[in-house]
């Protein structure tokens, strides 16, 4: 059994998308075992990471061995986990708020630094 960890602040980077179904499940999997520690967890969609949380793409992100993304996706939200969405990123690739999983937040720069910088530690996949 996992030790709990209550008060810390994990903010996961998620810069990989259906090109590297490994790289993209992977973050979700150590996102949502942080959460089960009690530790507060944000996850930040840049580049082609924000397709983990596309509608119609993100159901599709599957690697031998590990849960689908689906799933992992599905169950960090109601799990007190909460999904930044880069706004630029999504805007470059003609993805709306609508298009993504219910309950991302889309944030810029500001935002994704404020989190950054008051984060206990930050990961990057």
């Amino acid at each position: 059994m996992a030790e709990k960890i209550a008060g810390k602040k994990l903010v996961v980077v998620v810069t990989t998308g259906p090109e590297d179904p490994e790289k993209a499940t992977i973050p979700f999997m150590v996102a949502s075992a942080a959460l089960a520690m009690d530790v507060q967890v944000t996850m930040v969609l840049q580049g082609k990471g924000v397709l983990t949380a596309t509608k119609g793409v993100y159901e599709h992100i599957i690697s031998p061995g590990l849960k689908p993304l689906k799933e992992l996706v599905e169950g960090f939200i109601p799990l007190g986990g909460k999904i930044f969405v880069c706004i630029p990123c999504i805007e470059e690739r003609k993805i709306s708020k609508e298009d993504l999983v219910e309950g991302c937040e889309l944030v810029k720069a500001g935002k994704l630094i404020h989190e950054v910088m008051t984060a206990d530690q930050v990961m990057s996949y």
